[in-house]
């Protein structure tokens, strides 16, 4: 989180800037984990931080805090100039209460998060998994606006998901979506209800970015469609069978 100041236009400031230059610092960072604990990409081959090689805080201004907790971030209204969010609202419980305290403590900022293509996306992290297996949401940004959809279980299932092969069309920014944002912007979860409905909702989404071929989709309900009458036929006459064993 960043504040700005602009230099006296009478003589340099104390820092040596130009009359009228516009000074900015790094006034907070909230992280769930300790100070000690920076630096996480380095640990697998990457660098440290998405920010360069130069720390623009301290440890001082490092605030450990559960971010989804009841309690507000620990600044005014409109305090920082400067929100950034990078990468985080996709991983946390409760990105609408993240949500509300970035509007409430910040004037303006940028959001970044996986696309949804991605995040619908087969084999990226696992041959078995969707998009990233911590990971728990969907996510679409549109005009000032953010939409949260939980990533439901059976988004693992192929024909919930793009294929593999959909990844060569996420190099670039494919993989990413951004929201900058002044004064402020929406956000909500989509709540859908019941199995048919989140099916549909996968489904649709599938079908408009990278559509499954027909042959395959029927294919797969003509197998479904076995699998349930095999268990209806296992369970008539599994009834049977316990109803025998009473006599």
């Amino acid at each position: 989180m960043v504040r700005t100041k602009t230099s006296d236009s009478h003589g340099p400031s104390i820092d040596g800037s130009a009359p009228g230059a516009m000074r900015v610092w790094i006034t907070g960072v909230i992280d769930a984990e300790p100070y000690e604990t920076r630096g996480f990409y380095r640990t697998f081959g990457r660098q440290a931080s998405q920010g360069g090689q130069k720390e623009w805080f301290s440890a001082e201004t490092w605030i450990r805090l559960d971010i989804c907790g009841r309690d507000r971030f620990p600044f005014p209204d409109k305090h920082f100039d400067f929100v950034i969010c990078s990468h985080t609202l996709e991983d946390v419980r409760d990105p609408i209460a993240v949500c509300e305290e970035i509007v409430r403590v910040g004037k303006r900022g940028y959001i970044e998060v996986p696309s949804r293509s991605f995040e619908s996306t087969h084999g990226i992290e696992q041959s078995r998994v969707t998009g990233l297996s911590h990971h728990r949401w969907l996510i679409e940004i549109g005009e000032r606006r953010i939409d949260f959809y939980p990533k439901y279980g059976m988004i693992h299932d192929w024909r919930y998901s793009l294929p593999p092969s959909y990844r060569k069309r996420l190099l670039g920014d494919g993989a990413v979506q951004w929201l900058w944002w002044e004064e402020e912007f929406q956000f909500r979860e989509i709540v859908l209800h019941g199995i048919d409905e989140v099916e549909a909702e996968l489904a649709r989404y599938v079908r408009e970015t990278c559509p499954h071929p027909a042959w395959k989709l029927a294919l797969d309900d003509k197998r479904r469609r076995g699998l349930h009458l095999a268990r209806r036929v296992r369970e008539v006459f599994g009834s049977f069978g316990g109803a025998g064993s009473k006599d």
